[in-house]
């Protein structure tokens, strides 16, 4: 498929078709678009929505984040997953306060040496909220290049060449480019999904290299969920909450999950936790960190 056809389809199928989302209102700024682009790593939209609207609240600028302790981006964080990403944000804003007075850059090379910041968001940031022309590429728009580009079910495993790739597919003016990185994540987050692909509604589905090919070689990408319930995952979140909820106060260490039902599980969480810097030790007792 030439690369002027197919943006010049999903530029206008995405603006009149694109989900409602915060991040993609007019003026949303870079410093709420770098804080959902955190919390959007591997947590579903719905459940980010919420979390991401109450923390712009609190905490509407990078230095207004930097001046508090890491605790509170700890506890602020509540139930999304994954709460590193809390403290890589918190160390992020920081490193915004003292080295880009406070204003989120816009170069890539200078998203990507704050802490937590991968290629992908640094692309991200600053195309979605600076209209730079950068190609961005994720999961969705790996699977959209593969199927209606290379006419393959499934992309092969991530590589450089998926930038290159992209950039091929981008329109030269910066406002569309930005607009294209949109419609292709958007394409194969609500269209071109993995497991049942739709391809009847699908904007391209006349001009898609595997949908013409007859869908060769559609896979089982059905994965079995890891268990939670008795997991490691759910020991480390139960430590993390009862700390949340004692605020302001440290928990002793003996005391924290004390009747968890595995003490070597409980003993594995807590230093794990101590180890990702998600909690400190001091004087006996276990607090969220300073």
């Amino acid at each position: 498929m030439p690369a002027s056809a197919l943006s010049d389809t999903l530029v206008p199928w995405f603006r009149e078709h694109a989900r409602d989302l915060p991040w993609r209102r007019p003026g949303y700024g870079a410093w709420g678009t770098l804080v959902s682009e955190f919390m959007l790593q591997q947590t579903p939209v719905a459940r980010v929505v919420p979390h991401l609207e109450a923390w712009l609240t609190r905490w509407p600028t990078p230095a207004a984040l930097a001046d508090d302790p890491p605790a509170e981006a700890v506890r602020q964080w509540a139930n999304l997953g994954y709460p590193r990403r809390a403290l890589w944000l918190h160390r992020a804003a920081v490193e915004i306060r003292d080295r880009h007075d406070g204003i989120v850059p816009r170069d890539v090379d200078a998203l990507l040496a704050l802490t937590g910041i991968g290629d992908y968001t640094a692309r991200a940031v600053a195309s979605f909220a600076y209209g730079e022309r950068h190609p961005v590429v994720d999961t969705n728009t790996r699977r959209v290049i593969a199927r209606a580009v290379d006419g393959r079910a499934q992309p092969g495993p991530p590589h450089r060449r998926d930038l290159e790739a992209m950039e091929r597919l981008l329109p030269s003016a910066p406002s569309e480019a930005a607009v294209m990185n949109a419609a292709a994540m958007e394409l194969g987050q609500i269209v071109c999904t993995a497991r049942a692909p739709r391809c009847d509604a699908c904007p391209i589905r006349h001009t898609c290299a595997w949908l013409t090919a007859g869908r060769p070689g559609t896979p089982d990408t059905r994965r079995r969920q890891a268990r939670y319930e008795g997991s490691d995952r759910q020991a480390r979140g139960a430590a993390l909450r009862a700390l949340r909820e004692r605020d302001p106060s440290a928990i002793a260490e003996g005391a924290l999950l004390a009747g968890w039902p595995d003490r070597a599980q409980r003993d594995r969480a807590v230093l794990s936790l101590l180890s990702d810097g998600l909690i400190e030790s001091a004087d006996g007792m276990l607090r969220l960190p300073r």
